[in-house]
């Protein structure tokens, strides 16, 4: 991998959460690799893990620290944390390391942002009026209603078209239009910043046997297949609708380079069934790259020592390679 410039912007995540902790493991994993990242958080909270911390004024410090330390961009928490009990207190700073990660990025001093869990109860009982992070990462670019979700490991790269409400709300926000405009981005993505330069995209069905011709649900034939005909007419190779029960076999899988689902768990159970080590879950549809473990703040374990940080040296690892496909040097 050649040296990612600028630098990645790591934001802090929920700090009572695992996030200081595989911030630190993921700066032992990559601090002689070309990829280089700042957190924007708590010095203090990364060096209880053992880790020698800097703060440093701007990003641009990060090469030169990056070998010998975490580099730090100082944001001040409101309140003392204790790992596993998060407090909504900190909500506003966890935003504006997030808000912070973003403007660096959109003004190309950061290479990408990269995010630890947050807790979305944590940020709702604050005011947070967002569904997650990835809604939220929209609205700070200016291009809220056009993000998509993409989940992806070495062996499966997945997007749901419809991402954080209820199954029920879900079979109701589900149109052609909503597929369409979903797979138009992911194909753009995955052009620009995976360097595939022609997709192939499995389209899953809705129903159990993708509706059985219509004895098990309509929606293929009303919703899925009208929006497959427009993006074929665009010169997308598409295939399916496939039943959702068999389109994640190895030997399925070998046949596509993303598969369009229709929710939110048909899309990330068999991602992090096959691999949530190596999963990373990246927003496509910003002006900005943007990835993040797949994971959550695993409050349950944090402080311990047992976090595994792998799923964020994927993230930041893949952040860097989106970075050098999409701004080549």
């Amino acid at each position: 991998m050649a040296e990612v410039h600028p630098p990645l912007a790591l934001t802090m995540g929920d700090p009572a959460g695992i996030g200081p902790e595989i911030t630190a493991g993921a700066w032992q994993a990559m601090r002689t690799g070309p990829a280089r990242f700042a957190v924007i958080g708590d010095a203090g909270l990364i060096g209880r893990h053992g880790v020698p911390v800097r703060e440093i004024g701007t990003i641009g410090e990060t090469p030169e620290v990056f070998a010998h330390a975490v580099p730090v961009l100082p944001v001040a928490l409101a309140t003392t944390v204790l790992p596993g009990q998060p407090d909504s207190r900190n909500a506003d700073a966890i935003t504006t390391s997030i808000a912070r990660a973003v403007e660096l990025a959109r003004n190309g001093q950061a290479g990408a942002v990269v995010t630890n869990p947050i807790s979305k109860i944590v940020l709702k009982k604050a005011g947070f009026a967002y569904p997650g992070h990835t809604e939220y990462l929209a609205a700070l670019c200016n291009v809220p209603g056009r993000e998509v979700m993409m989940l992806a490991c070495p062996e499966l790269r997945v997007v749901p078209v419809t991402i954080h409400v209820s199954l029920r709300r879900a079979l109701d926000e589900l149109t052609t239009d909503g597929i369409i405009a979903a797979t138009r981005t992911t194909h753009a993505a995955l052009v620009r910043d995976f360097g595939i330069a022609a997709p192939r995209i499995a389209m899953a069905g809705l129903n159990p046997h993708a509706g059985e011709s219509g004895s098990m649900g309509t929606e293929e034939q009303t919703i899925i297949m009208p929006a497959m005909e427009t993006l074929r007419a665009e010169g997308m190779d598409i295939t399916g609708p496939w039943p959702p029960d068999t389109m994640f076999t190895p030997p399925a899988r070998a046949r596509y380079d993303v598969a369009m689902c229709m929710y939110h768990d048909q899309a990330l159970i068999p991602l992090k069934t096959i691999d949530m080590t190596q999963g990373v879950n990246t927003t496509l549809g910003l002006p900005i790259i943007r990835t993040s473990p797949d994971h959550g703040t695993a409050f349950d374990i944090a402080g311990r020592g047992v976090a595994d940080p792998a799923s964020l040296v994927a993230a930041l690892h893949m952040a860097a390679r989106m970075a050098e496909h999409r701004n080549p040097t």
